[in-house]
């Protein structure tokens, strides 16, 4: 029989391999029979203890060799039989966590949870209402995210002329340095090197406004 000072938290190292000795024929039998109404406790009192135990986080993995809502051990989770449900603990629901944690609860008595107290837990609470089907979302299962594309870069403009200029001809919707220059008889590099200094680096950007010496 365990002995109900064996808490699957708290306990060294050499305890629990002495209580899992102990169970040795239990771990595969008892985790198959249903926790009875004498041994239970109500979502809510798991709710209180997972609390205390876990901040309430039934999915957390700090790397301390104790997982899930309720803080299972490896060796605790699968004497429980939680092992039915995923490798660890925190890798099951929370509806699984709490059917293992009754089946512990029926081994060991409330004794097993350094936090019993704080979360009221007996062993002759009702029996909690559980659907342990399905898979609990994963947080952290080693795949790294898909980082978002780079934003495109910003297209390079051509410095803007430091002035509208002041010469004889007004730049309109579309004009073209090439069509102002055909209407005035000249080259539109001609035209250009006479209004770089208005134009700015970008022979095709004119802009409408803009004063040109033709």
């Amino acid at each position: 029989m365990l002995n109900n000072k064996g808490k699957h938290r708290r306990a060294s190292k050499a305890v629990r391999v002495a209580t899992l000795a102990g169970v040795a024929g239990a771990a595969v039998a008892v985790p198959l029979m249903g926790a009875s109404s004498a041994s239970a406790a109500s979502v809510e009192t798991w709710d209180a203890v997972a609390q205390c135990e876990s901040g309430g986080n039934w999915s957390i993995n700090t790397g301390n060799g104790y997982y899930g809502g309720l803080q299972f051990s490896n060796s605790s989770w699968a004497a429980a039989g939680g092992t039915q449900y995923a490798e660890r603990a925190d890798l099951a629901t929370k509806s699984q966590q709490i059917a293992a944690a009754e089946k512990l609860l029926a081994i060991q008595g409330p004794g097993a949870w350094s936090c019993a107290g704080a979360g009221n837990l007996t062993a002759g609470g009702p029996s909690p209402d559980l659907d342990t089907s399905g898979k609990a979302p994963q947080g952290n299962t080693g795949e790294k995210a898909e980082k978002p594309a780079p934003a495109p870069a910003p297209e390079k403009s051509q410095p803007a002329p430091k002035s509208n200029g002041s010469g004889n001809y007004t730049v309109k919707s579309g004009d073209t340095l090439a069509k102002i220059a055909k209407a005035h008889g000249t080259t539109w590099k001609a035209l250009y090197a006479d209004n770089k200094s208005v134009i700015g680096g970008n022979p095709n950007l004119i802009i409408p406004g803009q004063k040109l010496d033709v």
